[in-house]
């Protein structure tokens, strides 16, 4: 049990709380049966779930607290009065090395602000980022940063682009991703000083992949890109926007098979294929939002999403985990600095 790769998870974080996360957590072992779990929060409801999932019992341990974060807490209130919460011990046993990373559905801007103070940031990186993938026309892309940082710096939005490839490296297999930062057009004088300053130190930087330049809204369907860079705020709403689509297009399909009863047969002779589009569109898959740029894998899980979503941001974690992200982002930070140190990103907006 000691070989194993050890996950430590906030049991109570989530509108569904540990009956979310125990299910979750029985899909994941599953798939990766050569991991175990330390669960985080209160024995009294975990224990019962448990012990209807004897396999995953077996690999579970469960470390009581009756604190926990609520959904609508402060960031500020959280830290300060949250240090025996079940997300804070979750990313302290990160820190302590117990745990290879943690993944929790809970408060997001709590979430953050523990993770950063206790786990710190890596050389190099000013600011953790929120990313996670996009499903477009060629495959999937990366995009961040998704709500961690409304407002940003040049610097950061560099460094969110590094972190940004070493990812796409790394988890997608991408040799020379190509990256683009978000902006109102394509065109090099269109948008604010921080995004022209931003893409003036990219065009001369030796990045882990090649720069595209800027990128519009209407680029992140199109896979224009693999890596898309954005402030948080505007990260953000494209995220919720993308996913409020799908759900409208999704709700215009069905009312329009259920129209009349040819369009009924209509559905029924082509509901395998709808069948994968449904798949291809599921907010499930793409659940789980790294905050990349941290001494340690922390995943956030979508707080309102079912057992199989928590599953698939379980996996996140695991791939980031063994895949020894955090080292590789490391290295293209040291080698950057080495070849070229960044450059003074806001003179460059003059």
């Amino acid at each position: 049990m000691s070989q194993r790769l050890t996950i430590a998870l906030d049991a109570m974080g989530g509108d569904l709380g540990p009956d979310m996360v125990i299910a979750g957590a029985e899909i994941a072992r599953e798939r990766h049966p050569d991991v175990r779990f330390l669960l985080y929060g209160d024995r009294e409801r975990i224990e019962p779930l448990l012990s209807q999932r004897p396999a995953l019992k077996a690999v579970a341990e469960i470390r009581h607290t009756a604190d926990f974060v609520a959904g609508d807490a402060k960031p500020a209130v959280a830290l300060r009065a949250g240090r025996q919460s079940s997300m804070r011990l979750a990313i302290d046993a990160v820190a302590s090395g117990e745990a290879a990373c943690v993944v929790s559905a809970g408060n997001t801007g709590a979430l953050m602000a523990m993770a950063k103070f206790v786990l710190k940031t890596l050389p190099g990186i000013d600011r953790p980022a929120m990313a996670s993938f996009f499903p477009t026309q060629r495959g999937e892309s990366v995009m961040l940063d998704l709500g961690a940082n409304a407002e940003c710096q040049s610097e950061n939005l560099v460094q969110f682009a590094v972190m940004g490839a070493v990812f796409a490296r790394a988890i997608l297999g991408l040799p020379e991703p190509t990256i683009g930062v978000l902006n109102i057009g394509s065109e090099d004088m269109k948008g604010n000083e921080v995004v022209r300053a931003a893409a003036a130190s990219l065009r001369d930087m030796p990045l882990p992949g090649r720069f595209h330049g800027f990128v519009e809204g209407t680029d992140i369907g199109l896979g224009t890109v693999d890596v898309i860079v954005t402030d948080g705020f505007t990260g953000n709403v494209a995220l919720k926007t993308a996913e409020g689509t799908a759900k409208l297009f999704s709700e215009f399909l069905r009312r329009t098979f259920a129209t009349s009863f040819l369009a009924r047969i209509g559905y029924l002779l082509a509901r395998g294929a709808f069948k994968r589009f449904r798949e291809r569109i599921d907010p499930r898959r793409y659940n789980g939002a790294m905050f990349l740029g941290l001494r340690g894998v922390c995943v956030k899980s979508h707080g309102g999403t079912d057992p199989v979503g928590f599953a698939n941001a379980v996996a996140v974690a695991i791939n980031l985990a063994t895949h020894g992200f955090n080292e590789r982002i490391k290295e293209e930070m040291g080698r950057i600095a080495d070849a070229n140190p960044l450059p003074d990103t806001k003179a460059a907006a003059g």
